[in-house]
Parts: C-alpha cells; structure tokens; sequence
C-alpha cells in the first residue's frame, strides 16, 4: 500500500506486529518505545490499557520537538474479569492455557493519539475489545505448544500476553472464533485507528 503523506508519525512501542499494521495502513512510523514506569490506578482491564497507552504516549510526546504524531498503544488478555499478563514461566504459561481452552476471553487494546501542532496539543484515548473463543484443548496438545521454541529465541508463549499469539500457527489450530476486530488480538486496532487519525485532521 502507498505511504501516505502526513506529518511526522512516531509509534511509542517496540512492538514489530504494530509496526506492520501501521504499515498496512500506508504510514510510515519511526519507533520510539516509552521508557516510562508503567503505573496504573485501576484493576479494570478497558481503564488499565487506556491508562498506560496514555503514560506511553505522552512520555514520548513530551520527549519529541517540532509538529508530530505519537501513538501509544497497551494490550492484555482477561478472562472473567482478570488481567493475564505474559507469563512468567512454562507453569504460568499451561495454567493459562488450561484455564482459557475450551472457553471465550476478552482482549483489550487502548490506544492514545497525541498530535502536536505548534503551541497546540491534542490528546485522545480510546480502548477496543475483542471476544476469542478457543477450541477445547488436551493436555497433549497444550504441553505440544508449551515445548515449542524459537529458533535461537525464547519459547513461544514467553513475549505474548494470555501466552499466545493469534497470528501464529497456535491461533490457526486452535481459536474457534472472534467477535470484534482481528487486529486488536495482534496488539492494534487498525482501522478506528485509521478513522481515529481522520477524524483529528491528520489523514485526509
């Protein structure tokens, strides 16, 4: 897709898989991750992705001069109501798996757009949610996927939160279905980000 023509776009995240729906979205982003403490005042998984796509984006916006556009973006898996970070280790890794087969969780992206223009700021902030239901799974299947590593890298369930990745051979297998946006599994909700950025004026 042809990069748009927009002012400077700075994506306040390492993340590979949001850079490349940026990218499919036809702008090109420089990639500052936030060094800022993450800290968050609510258990609410929708209000912590807000709160900490805010830190992210505002941390960077701060650090950055001249007329831009920063995005910041958080993403976590919950299951009734409780947030699933990235696990800790193999055990936290199957205890997750075990506890979402066979069941629907929900996954919650927020994203804050700061546009600065001159003197001006702008700031907004929304959250997406996303429904995954997973197949039911044995324990021959799940210690399957837990066993599964990198080439030269980390396991594959060490870097995802709710320790998988929708994208990957295992959300092939083993995700029956969703009710929202694909895309806001990945770590971005592509395109009300895309009407997000028309609606503030930088895409036309």
């Amino acid at each position: 897709m042809k990069e748009i023509e927009m002012m400077k776009v700075i994506l306040a995240s390492g993340s590979p898989r949001r850079r490349e729906l940026m990218e499919m979205l036809g702008v090109a982003c420089e990639v500052r991750p936030s060094g800022a403490e993450e800290v968050v005042t609510s258990a609410e998984p929708e209000k912590v992705v807000e709160e900490l796509s805010r830190l992210k984006c505002l941390d960077v916006a701060e650090g950055t001069e001249g007329d831009s556009v920063v995005i910041g973006a958080d993403t976590v898996v919950a299951f009734e109501g409780e947030i699933l970070g990235k696990p800790k280790g193999v055990e936290q890794a199957r205890k997750m798996m075990r506890e979402l087969q066979g069941k629907v969780h929900q996954v919650y992206t927020g994203v804050t757009i700061a546009v600065k223009e001159g003197d001006a700021k702008k700031v907004v902030s929304f959250c997406d949610c996303t429904d995954v239901e997973f197949y039911p799974m044995t324990d021959g299947e799940i210690e399957g996927y837990l066993a599964l590593e990198r080439e030269g890298e980390a396991p594959v369930w060490s870097d995802k939160a709710g320790g998988y990745g929708i994208q990957t051979a295992f959300g092939t297998k083993f995700v029956k279905g969703i009710r929202g946006d694909y895309y806001n599994v990945m770590g971005l909700p592509a395109s009300r980000v895309y009407h997000e950025l028309k609606k503030l004026g930088v895409l036309k």
